[in-house]
């Protein structure tokens, strides 16, 4: 456990037994912040938006920038929930970073950013700062939180959402170093620090560079196949979409009808999970 954890279990502790409070003057920082998150989810339009590299972005599939760029309408709806998950995890975030405050955890607040990748300047607004290193709140599900986020090698085996990339980008906009993630259970409300602890800073930067000169190009590149299926660890014969498409707005066009989400053909489950399947 890092020394800033327990700086959090400790302080934490103390409330419980009556010996420490929130100050004021935190609770104000709070509640602005919740204030700021309320108005970005639930004021601003999002009709109309074009496309813009953000560093929220950068990290994301080709194929994925490439529809948000040339045919957003083609995007499916989130389901009703969304911004209210979306709500509660900036909620979660902005109390979390109260906390670090009584805790003692000296940082900086979240500011805007900009930096220069390949021939484009985007910007971003990071989270904090810690010790001249840059790091990003993320709440997660129990699934995510235990296998995600188990580290960041295991992170960045499978990033659908680009959260190395977004932050190799933040630390190079500030110059600063990339610190890591600090992530909390939106079920059981653990948390963690997970340091970026890999050599892979220089590859990731690259890899936004490219990615910008490709999009430049403007040319539709699909980045995942279909996958096998298998059901108790045999094949079922049936192909499916790989499981970073299924986090994907566009994935019913880009396929062009060559799949079908239905109830697993093969569970015998009561209750089916839902499957992409493939049938070109």
């Amino acid at each position: 456990m890092q020394l800033n954890e327990l700086k959090i279990h400790s302080w934490l502790q103390n409330v419980t037994r009556g010996e420490a409070t929130m100050s004021d003057q935190t609770i104000s920082g709070v509640v602005a912040d919740i204030a700021t998150a309320l108005k970005k989810q639930f004021t601003e339009s999002r009709k109309g938006d074009k496309f813009r590299w953000r560093m929220s972005n950068v990290g994301k599939p080709y194929c994925q920038l490439w529809y948000a760029k040339n045919k957003p309408e083609t995007a499916s709806s989130f389901n009703t929930v969304f911004l209210l998950n979306m709500i509660v995890g900036d909620i979660v975030e902005a109390v979390f970073k109260g906390v670090m405050k009584e805790a003692g955890i000296v940082y900086q607040d979240a500011k805007a950013v900009k930096g220069k990748f390949a021939d484009k300047e985007i910007s971003g607004t990071n989270d904090l700062t810690i010790d001249n290193a840059v790091w990003d709140v993320k709440t997660a599900s129990n699934y995510s939180f235990q296998n995600k986020f188990e580290s960041a090698e295991k992170l960045a085996a499978s990033d659908p959402f680009g959260y190395v990339a977004q932050l190799c980008g933040y630390a190079k906009a500030d110059d600063v170093d990339p610190g890591g993630w600090i992530v909390i259970n939106k079920n059981s409300m653990e948390f963690k620090f997970v340091p970026y602890d890999i050599d892979n800073r220089d590859e990731v930067i690259k890899s936004i560079d490219d990615k910008v000169l490709e999009l430049e190009k403007n040319e539709f590149r699909r980045c995942f196949e279909p996958v096998d299926e298998f059901y108790r660890r045999k094949p079922t014969g049936n192909k499916k979409l790989p499981f970073e498409c299924g986090f994907c707005q566009y994935r019913l066009d880009c396929w062009d009808g060559k799949i079908s989400e239905e109830p697993s053909r093969c569970s015998t489950a009561v209750e089916k999970p839902m499957v992409a399947y493939f049938n070109g």
